[in-house]
């Protein structure tokens, strides 16, 4: 293979991966836990918007809270993982 075409090889690859990045900050997903609360998170795992349902407070179990919270975190970040792994599946690009 000529230099040429794998630098051009290259710049597509370099393309297709800075479009990627770019699709994958503009996509969301939620992650819930028992409808009381919820998460939302860019392709990127980075998250964007957090809501409390009041019914998430009765009772003032702080510990139960945090428990919901940490689901809807987990739940939102395996969509993003999943978001990820299909926005660069069959391309061979290390790293993503």
């Amino acid at each position: 293979m000529d230099m040429k075409k794998l630098m051009k090889q290259m710049q597509q690859a370099q393309a297709a991966a800075t479009r990627i990045q770019d699709e994958l900050a503009e996509k969301t997903v939620e992650g819930t836990a028992s409808g009381l609360v919820s998460v939302t998170m860019n392709g990127h795992g980075k998250v964007t918007a957090l809501k409390i349902q009041p019914g998430a407070l009765e009772g003032g179990d702080v510990e139960a809270l945090e428990d919901l919270l940490m689901a809807a975190l987990q739940d939102a970040s395996s969509k993003a993982d999943e978001l990820q792994q299909e926005a660069t599946r069959g391309l061979g690009i290390p790293g993503f």
